[in-house]
């Protein structure tokens, strides 16, 4: 498990940075295990609507802060890993998620700030497309001339699973279309009704084979199939929602077109509504709420949508969800067991971690086991700020307990029944050494977690730095996993201590292909197959090399920025020694960065300058070759690389379109005019930051010219 804190009962307005920054570890870290058990493995141990909930509060927490956004930030993922056996299709145009909704006041919320970015007043009239969302597996079909070419899963949002030959087996999908467009992706969800669910579990039973645990998992298992014929005996339905790419509109608004859609042989959502305003979309919300027992199939919640085209295309999108779109969910679900035991367990970053062991219970349809206790305060039943959160309660082995899992991948402990406590509970004593290498847990002053001190000395620690060392955003080495990395640390033979000891494997023991064959699950092949992936990883990318050593709070969003900055390993590395003493040209460098705060300029630098974690690093970029990461070009955009600055009143466009049209085009959107800003635009009431440009010989245009510059006039 990974590790926690204590502030999720927290407003994100209220955290300290510390908090803040350990929060966001915690979140990336089980959001991250989530994609992969939802998509990678059709297991997933959450709910949709709590995925969404935990997302929502990452994304809350990056609004407050917004300079300790990570590099492996959840708001810049979308879907999960693709499933091996399946060929990949690059998506034309990105299958997004969307951003969800939990209480009304959220969608008025959506409401608002749909009408300030597109400029309207509150009585402009605006529709909505109200629809229930599908709790099953999202597939995009692509026809060209009336004809299936293929099909394809979300994957991780830009590149999917071919799944061709077993979509053209799902009765509900057609094979043909008349008076289509030449080109057409149509996009929706591929389900598995509760009768067709319990009739498949009844085959699987009396076939003495593994039963499935919900409807979304047996669609998902059934539709990535390597075998189409499996595929076709599975009772698999799919309601179209929205669409891809497309060589002519199909009509002017969302609801006209989802029509269409049906008119195509697709079957669509009866349920599927327009709605006048954010009033009339609760209404329908509490409507499907209520009919969702009756419906034959599962839903999570329900979609909002603008419902004008021309609309959508003017808000356009984040960078994994749409801005005309929103999902409200339907709430979680509580649940009361047995606490067995508190157990701690030690993180990538020395974080001590407490871990609720529980008497196995069903939550929301999924049986718990274990839930987080955040930390000491926590278990105490305090706040970081020392404020009740239960009333007085505490948590103490033996407990009868609340489990709680909305917003949470790994369930948490709400409340303690004290009418039900043992008479030999004993308050808990969290530990101040640590459990797995018995050196001294210190919890600085304003940081929510206790840390082991012992550093690479911790081997709990060094094997959770090796796991992240070879995952996916890192070196991600073909047939070095986690629990790979885990049996090597702790063979004495083989010896894999730290990230050097993958790539000097081979040479500092000749003996090292023999031993590694004769282990479980390992043949010869295999083995010298390992070696190979391992030499193959010795060329790598400089940002994946900055993301691989695990330094705290510098993510995978954080090592492309740093690799595009420097573009080197030495530039790198000599920088991060000369801002050590953080200050100087060199700190002020680092800092210039946008999306560098002082927080992670400060991991970075404290990295550099301990001996023994240096000396680590240096042993590892003996054995690569590193590659140099250039600055992505856009060629074709008249402002790629530029600093703009945006003043006065827009009358074309509103403050937030211009940004997000300059960010799209490559240009760098600042709040202030400075000497390193390249453009100023002015519209009428342009004040102090057009004299200052003026002083400091910043070009200044208007509105029109920057619109005639940009393409879009």
């Amino acid at each position: 498990m990974e590790q926690v804190s204590d502030v999720e009962r927290i407003d994100p307005a209220d955290l300290t940075e510390a908090q803040a920054v350990s929060e966001l570890e915690r979140l990336a870290a089980v959001l991250a295990q989530a994609n992969l058990d939802y998509h990678g493995k059709d297991d997933p141990a959450i709910s949709d609507a709590e995925y969404d909930a935990l997302k929502r509060r990452n994304a809350a927490i990056e609004d407050v802060f917004p300079h300790l956004k990570r590099t492996d930030s959840p708001t810049e993922q979308v879907g999960g890993p693709l499933a091996e056996g399946f060929s990949k299709i690059r998506h034309e145009v990105r299958m997004l998620s969307l951003g969800n909704a939990f209480e009304d006041d959220d969608v008025f919320e959506f409401d608002a700030r749909i009408r300030k970015y597109l400029g309207l007043s509150d009585t402009e009239p605006l529709s909505y497309t109200a629809e229930p969302k599908i709790d099953g597996l999202s597939l995009s079909l692509r026809y060209e001339d009336g004809q299936l070419v293929y099909a394809a899963t979300r994957g991780d949002g830009e590149v999917g699973e071919n799944v061709t030959a077993n979509a053209r087996m799902i009765e509900g999908i057609p094979q043909t279309l008349s008076n289509a467009p030449d080109v057409l992706e149509v996009r929706g969800e591929v389900y598995m009704s509760h009768a067709d669910f319990a009739a498949l579990n009844a085959k699987q039973d009396a076939a003495g084979a593994k039963s499935f645990a919900n409807p979304r998992n047996a669609a998902a298992g059934s539709l990535r199939q390597l075998d189409p014929n499996v595929t076709q005996s599975r009772p698999l339905a799919f309601f179209a929602y929205a669409w891809g790419a497309l060589s002519e509109p199909l009509a002017e608004t969302q609801m006209g077109a989802i029509e269409r859609l049906g008119a195509f042989g697709f079957q669509i959502n009866p349920l599927t509504k327009l709605c006048a305003g954010p009033n009339a979309l609760i209404d329908h919300y509490k409507d499907i709420e209520s009919a969702r027992p009756d419906l034959g199939y599962d839903i999570d919640g329900v979609v909002y949508k603008v419902d004008d085209l021309a609309l959508q295309r003017r808000l356009g999108f984040r960078s994994t969800t749409p801005r005309w779109a929103i999902a409200h969910k339907f709430a979680a679900e509580l649940a009361w067991t047995r606490l067995e035991a508190i157990e701690i367990q030690v993180g990538r970053t020395g974080a001590l971690s407490p871990v609720a062991r529980l008497s196995p219970v069903t939550v929301g349809g999924v049986v718990v086991s274990n839930a987080t206790l955040h930390n000491e305060d926590y278990i105490k039943g305090l706040d970081s700020k020392g404020a009740e959160i239960r009333d007085g309660k505490d948590i103490r082995e033996g407990d009868f307990v609340q489990v709680y899992r909305a917003g949470d991948v790994i369930p948490k402990v709400a409340d303690v029944d004290l009418s039900q406590r043992p008479e030999t509970a004993k308050p808990y004593k969290f530990p101040d050494r640590c459990p797995e290498c018995g050196s001294a847990a210190i919890r600085e002053e304003g940081d929510a977690v206790r840390r082991c001190t012992g550093g690479l000395i911790c081997p709990a620690q060094a094997v959770e730095k090796l796991k992240h060392f070879v995952s996916r955003g890192a070196f991600d080495i073909d047939g070095l996993g986690a629990k790979q990395v885990e049996a090597f640390y702790n063979d004495d033979q083989l010896r894999v201590r730290e990230p050097a000891d993958i790539f000097t494997l081979k040479q500092r023991d000749e003996q090292a292909l023999t031993k590694l064959k004769n282990r479980d699950g390992w043949g010869e092949i295999s083995a010298r197959n390992l070696f190979n992936a391992i030499d193959e990883r010795r060329h790598i990318p400089l940002n994946r090399v900055i993301y691989a050593l695990g330094l705290r709070h510098v993510g995978e969003s954080a090592s492309n920025l740093l690799a595009r900055h420097y573009n080197t390993w030495a530039d790198f590395d000599l920088a991060m020694k000369d801002a050590e003493p953080q200050e100087g040209p060199a700190w002020d460098d680092l800092l210039s960065i946008d999306g560098v705060g002082a927080v992670m300029a400060a991991s970075l630098t404290q990295s550099f300058a301990q001996d023994a974690e240096y000396a680590s690093i240096d042993r590892l970029v003996a054995e690569l070759d590193i590659q140099d990461v250039a600055r992505p070009s856009h060629d074709a955009s008249p402002v790629a690389g530029q600093t703009v600055v945006f003043t006065g009143t827009l009358e074309k466009m509103t403050r937030a379109e211009a940004k997000a049209r300059a960010e799209a085009l490559g240009a760098k959107v600042s709040g202030s005019v400075s000497a390193k800003t390249d453009l100023l635009v002015a519209g009428p009431g342009a004040g102090s930051k057009a004299t200052k440009a003026a002083d400091l010989g910043v070009k200044v245009i208007d509105e029109d010219e920057w619109l005639a510059l940009i393409g879009d006039a």
